[in-house]
């Protein structure tokens, strides 16, 4: 019971320490929250271009378009909040230069994960819904008709397959001190290509369909659209939530093994500096 107790108050130190950090840069916070929102509105005026540049004889709806690239973009920044959060945690040790500390304390690593994850979480829900706030304001989106409860579901089940892929893409920074964090970049540029962010996977040519499948933001797309542009009930987008649970459920163990045995390496090879 006590060691239950220390784990909690340990994955709650490394949220509240994250928090503070937060707290800390809030001028570099409300930076790159402006740039999302402009970003996001950017993507989301196409809808309407599109209609535009069509002319009246093509019959595109614009509205459409526009909130099927909305939603493409707000799950993209929800799960792109949580990938990056998750796989800089070593760039954040050495950046606060507590990297050794850290690696080197008595602390389970699964227990330091789920602190980094859990704030992961909830500070991309926050920011989306912000993002997403803005959005429906701008351009005035009806959502009466969605099923905004099974959106989040799905949202919050597809979180666990990309907390698996992170971890194990996280080893990148702790093996490569001065490229790592950028080879991180090249990971999730693949999957905004294969996932069907701004557009359904069938244009894309056979082979690249074939990966869009393995990728779990592809599920959690389509479940975000049934749910918001269809409004279907949240029991019917089971078919788009147990492929990135079952994914979840492989791809965590997998990316905590990954990263204990990258972990045990830096530590034999002497990569835990401060500065890459």
């Amino acid at each position: 019971m006590t060691t239950a107790i220390q784990n909690i108050q340990a994955t709650y130190a490394f949220m509240e320490r994250n928090a503070n950090l937060v707290k800390r840069y809030w001028a570099w916070e409300l930076v790159w929250m402006t740039y999302s929102i402009a970003n996001s509105l950017s993507v989301s005026f196409i809808g309407l271009g599109m209609e535009a540049l069509s002319g009246q004889e093509a019959n595109i709806d614009g509205r459409f378009l526009v909130l099927y690239l909305v939603i493409g973009t707000l799950v993209w920044r929800y799960l792109t909040t949580v990938f990056y959060w998750i796989t800089e945690v070593i760039s954040i040790e050495r950046w606060e230069g507590t990297i050794e500390y850290t690696l080197m304390a008595p602390v389970r690593r699964v227990v330091h994960m789920a602190g980094q994850t859990i704030f992961a979480v909830f500070y991309g829900l926050f920011f989306t819904g912000v993002i997403m706030g803005v959005t429906v304001l701008i351009f005035d989106l009806d959502l009466s008709q969605a099923n905004v409860l099974g959106g989040l579901v799905m949202l919050v089940a597809g979180s666990f397959s990309f907390i698996g892929i992170s971890i194990m893409v996280s080893v990148l920074p702790l093996l490569f001190p001065e490229r790592g964090a950028q080879m991180t970049h090249i990971v999730i540029a693949v999957l905004l290509l294969v996932s069907g962010v701004y557009y359904p996977i069938e244009v894309l040519p056979k082979w690249l369909q074939v990966v869009g499948v393995a990728s779990p933001a592809t599920y959690v797309l389509d479940g975000v659209r049934l749910a918001l542009l269809e409004g279907t009930p949240t029991l019917s987008l089971w078919p788009q939530i147990w492929p990135v649970i079952l994914m979840g459920a492989a791809l965590i163990p997998a990316g905590l093994w990954v990263f204990n045995l990258a972990e045990r390496y830096a530590k034999r090879a002497g990569k835990l500096a401060r500065n890459g």
